[in-house]
């Protein structure tokens, strides 16, 4: 017995290939959305590669535009279909390719669910990469010289400006590297001097930010430098002193900007898994409907529709017998070769007065 069998005549199948036919072209649009928004996520990501410590990030976002360009794809053929399918001169033609069609939706699907998982479960990885990207960034801060790192103080400044941010966990992070290169230090300046020579490894460190690291909306002019030293500023306590400068740390503020474009992709991709899975039910019910006229000279006359020919548990037994065949099969063809082998032996040992 068909499973979900369902009764249609000729105004019924005619509003459900329009339906689907409008279906299968939102799932187009949805497809376009999912492609642009895997080049928007890869040049959001690529603006900042300089702080990325690995290009694994990238990914996701491949792999978004490939899902969204096959979307169009697949969906682009079904509304085709759908569109001729109530043309007796034009669904014959497609009729061979239908099965494999919903078998590579199928596929599609499993695709998409894991696309999705991937845009939730990536952003541990992406919280690792920023960590030490930035904590790099940090470090080659000062190398405007450098090739390979001459914008990296520009594409960091820009990220605490724009995202509200200082340093990598927070602003103290600026405290434990030197960030100002030594073309710019006076060396002849005792102070300068006995700074360096304090320090073990011999950097100029100080408890100073750059300037990104400045709040706008700080009532006092911006404080960079003695920022730990109350007494090196006027009415100044660092303990409570919060709008000088961003406070929150670059990680925390780009994991936060990053996981929420990746919950929103995930979000959308698991709509479009719900919107491919009522594509392929609805095509599977009007190529069925279509299959099984009562007359099929009369294209008014009534047919049935249904989601599988037999029950789920007959389709599933069916489907575990086809693979126990299968499994036999290759072991059958394996065994065949060591069978021979072993004839060829023996026939090798055979003494020759037999023969």
């Amino acid at each position: 017995m068909a499973f979900m069998p369902v009764k249609f005549d000729l105004p019924k199948r005619v509003k459900l290939a329009q339906a689907l036919w409008l279906l299968y072209w939102l799932s187009v649009m949805v497809g376009i959305l999912i492609f642009s928004l895997g080049i928007f996520f890869k040049v959001e990501l690529r603006k900042r590669s300089e702080m990325m410590d690995n290009n694994e990030s990238h990914f996701v976002p491949n792999l978004l535009i490939l899902v969204g360009l096959m979307a169009c794809g697949l969906n682009a053929f079904g509304g085709k279909v759908c569109h001729d399918s109530l043309d007796p001169a034009k669904f014959p033609k497609w009729k061979p390719m239908l099965k494999n069609y919903l078998m590579f939706c199928c596929g599609f699907n499993v695709l998409l669910l894991a696309t999705a998982l991937l845009c939730f479960l990536m952003q541990f990885a992406l919280y690792l990469t920023l960590a030490e990207g930035l904590r790099n960034g940090i470090r080659f801060y000062k190398d405007t010289d450098t090739p390979g790192r001459c914008f990296m103080k520009r594409t960091l400044d820009l990220t605490q400006i724009e995202f509200r941010c200082c340093g990598n966990n927070n602003y103290r992070d600026w405290f434990e590297v030197q960030w100002i290169s030594n073309r710019y230090l006076d060396m002849s300046n005792d102070e300068v001097k006995d700074r360096v020579m304090s320090n073990v490894e011999q950097k100029f460190l100080m408890d100073s930010v750059p300037f990104s690291c400045c709040n706008p909306g700080s009532p006092r002019p911006c404080l960079q430098h003695h920022l730990t030293n109350n007494s090196a500023h006027y009415d100044y306590d660092h303990r409570i002193e919060e709008l000088n400068i961003w406070t929150r740390g670059c990680r925390e503020s780009l994991v936060a900007y990053y996981g929420g474009i990746m919950n929103s992709i995930g979000a959308l991709i698991i709509f479009t898994i719900f919107l491919e899975s009522l594509d392929m039910a609805g095509l599977k019910y009007l190529t069925t409907a279509l299959e099984s006229l009562t007359d099929p000279e009369n294209p008014e006359s009534e047919s049935e529709g249904w989601l599988l020919e037999k029950g789920v548990k007959e389709t599933f037994s069916d489907l575990l017998a086809s693979m126990k065949s299968l499994v036999k099969t290759n072991q059958v063809e394996g065994g065949e070769e060591p069978a021979i082998h072993r004839a060829i032996q023996t026939q090798k040992h055979i003494p020759h007065t037999f023969i």
